[in-house]
């Protein structure tokens, strides 16, 4: 076959003008998954097309095909056309033109591709088998473990009649490690994860593989006997796994335009103070700090650069997330946030690695300066809306009495308003880590991204369990 942008180019000169984007995608999975000792999952998969979006009458309408002709593409772009002028009847705002920006031209390779592409499936899943067994048979209190590892491999061409012509490749590997813990019928369960965008050294940086299986398993035997912290509003310390979780779904959502348009509570805020002014958090394509984050991409899907860009600064609103159809509604540049999942899916505005930028003070001193408090740790299932209002599950709490950490207390689950709670930061941590790389973000599709931060001290309502 021919080099995909050769042909993205070829099939778009042959269009009837007008506004043309086009975007090969070739996605490669290779998984493998283990319980209880036996093999649950060992597959390949591939998806691979070209996605087409048109602008006609202010109005963009998408088609794809998954054939990878010229002749294929430009039917699909004359459904793309038909689309578009079928939903312009109903639509009360029109896009005139997305507005002009930078768009990225050449190549744009991500590091580790040929690393793990030459690695044979049957080596992970040997180690897979190993660290479930490790995990299981660390104690006897273990009832049951699972491991699994995934790594994508995504190729994309991004062409557009307005000069983009980009070529991108990547490769997401993941790792994951949970384990059951069992004692007079308490059960317990926990575990620990990895997701990275390049090779093997960047995914397990944190720790090694035996390492993360022995403490998956450890922490929920651990659990078992862990008494439960008291509820009420506590200043609390969030590990870079919760302040990820946090800043991802209570506040990163809430300033993608979409959702801005829509009516959530950052909408007409920008400029205005939302944060203690220790607070910046920003949403990033690079990854920020040191390389690996999950949800690293050179080039979005509208090929409009990724860059840094910073949501709030020192407290205040600066700016929402963009794809260029929002930018030209707000007047602003977009911010390269366009991600679509797979080529027959069309491009939404998805965050890529969302952050608070790290402070100037250490964990101890943190712990030090509160007197009645808790440590937490693991974040779990939670929610929130576009008010901002959040709840979230943790795994592990430590009690913080008079500046001092007390023994490992079963998790609980913390809600409150985000921007309030962002609001009565009163100490940032010195220390940066990427702690959401594992798993997906769905916004009516997934989208693979990362989230972390330095550990933050911040008011929220712990909910504990009575005496």
């Amino acid at each position: 076959m021919q080099d995909p942008t050769d042909l993205l180019t070829e099939a778009l000169d042959r269009s009837a003008g007008g506004f043309v984007e086009l975007r090969y995608h070739k996605k490669r999975t290779r998984s493998v998954a283990v319980e209880k000792g036996r093999v649950d999952q060992a597959k390949i998969a591939e998806h691979t097309g070209v996605g087409v979006r048109v602008l006609e009458h202010g109005t963009f309408g998408f088609a794809s095909t998954d054939r990878l002709d010229t002749e294929s593409v430009r039917r699909a772009i004359d459904a793309a056309r038909k689309a578009a002028r079928s939903s312009a009847v109903a639509k009360k705002s029109r896009t005139e033109a997305p507005p002009a920006t930078e768009l990225a031209q050449g190549r744009f390779d991500a590091p580790g591709y040929e690393e793990l592409e030459a690695r044979p499936l049957e080596e992970s899943l040997q180690l897979v088998l190993e660290l479930e067994k490790s995990a299981r048979e660390s104690s006897t209190a273990i009832q049951s473990a699972g491991c699994s590892y995934t790594e994508t491999f995504e190729e994309k061409g991004i062409v557009t009649s307005d000069g983009a012509k980009a070529w991108t490749r990547l490769v997401r590997p993941e790792f994951r490690v949970m384990a059951v813990a069992q004692k007079d019928g308490e059960i317990q369960r926990d575990s620990e994860t990895s997701g990275v965008t390049g090779a093997w050294d960047c995914l397990f940086r944190k720790a090694a593989p035996e390492e993360l299986a022995q403490k998956a398993a450890k922490n929920a035997v651990d659990l078992l006997s862990a008494g439960y912290p008291s509820g009420g509003r506590k200043r609390v310390l969030l590990s870079p796994a919760l302040v990820g979780l946090l800043t991802h779904e209570a506040i990163g959502h809430t300033v993608e335009a979409d959702f801005v348009q829509a009516g959530s509570c950052a909408a007409g805020k920008l400029g205005h103070t939302v944060a203690s002014e220790l607070v910046t958090l920003c949403d990033s394509g690079r990854s920020e700090y040191y390389a690996g984050a999950g949800g690293t991409l050179a080039v979005d899907d509208e090929g409009v650069p990724t860059q840094r860009t910073t949501i709030i600064a020192n407290g205040v609103l600066k700016s929402y997330l963009h794809d260029r159809e929002s930018a030209a509604h707000f007047g602003v540049a977009p911010t390269g946030n366009a991600r679509a999942w797979e080529y027959d899916n069309e491009p939404l505005i998805r965050m890529r690695n969302t952050y608070i930028a790290p402070g100037d003070t250490t964990l101890e001193e943190m712990i030090a300066g509160i007197e009645d408090g808790l440590m937490l740790d693991g974040p779990r299932n939670g929610q929130a809306d576009a008010n901002g209002e959040f709840m979230f599950g943790t795994a592990r709490a430590w009690p913080i009495i008079k500046g001092k950490l007390g023994p490992l207390m079963r998790g609980v689950n913390i809600s409150g308003i985000a921007f309030d709670v962002l609001k009565s930061v009163d100490r940032v941590g010195s220390e940066f880590a990427w702690d959401l790389g594992s798993g997906f973000c769905g916004k009516g599709q997934p989208a693979k991204v990362d989230a972390g931060g330095p550990w933050i001290s911040c008011e929220v309502l712990v909910g504990g369990r009575a005496s």
